[in-house]
């Protein structure tokens, strides 16, 4: 999921190596091979969404004047409706 930059509450660097690394990890799991219903009209296939949002998070934190990074993993703490 893509989070505005003002609720991410972990940020981590990723390497042009690690994003790889993350890339064969998504394709080593068949469910996520295809493309996920649940997202809209996004033709993307999962791997391509992930890393285009990890790079898009990086050059978000680039242009606030932060280190330039290959991609970011965020996180957010996840809080489940009551």
């Amino acid at each position: 999921m893509e989070w505005e930059i003002d609720h991410i509450e972990m940020a981590v660097p990723l390497s042009p190596e690690e994003l790889r690394q993350k890339r064969n990890a998504i394709l080593k799991h068949q469910s996520q091979m295809e493309s996920a219903p649940f997202l809209g009209d996004d033709e993307r296939l999962f791997w391509q969404r992930s890393e285009e949002r990890n790079r898009a998070t990086a050059d978000m934190y680039w242009k606030l004047g932060l280190a330039s990074y290959e991609a970011i993993e965020a996180f957010v703490e996840y809080i489940p409706v009551q």
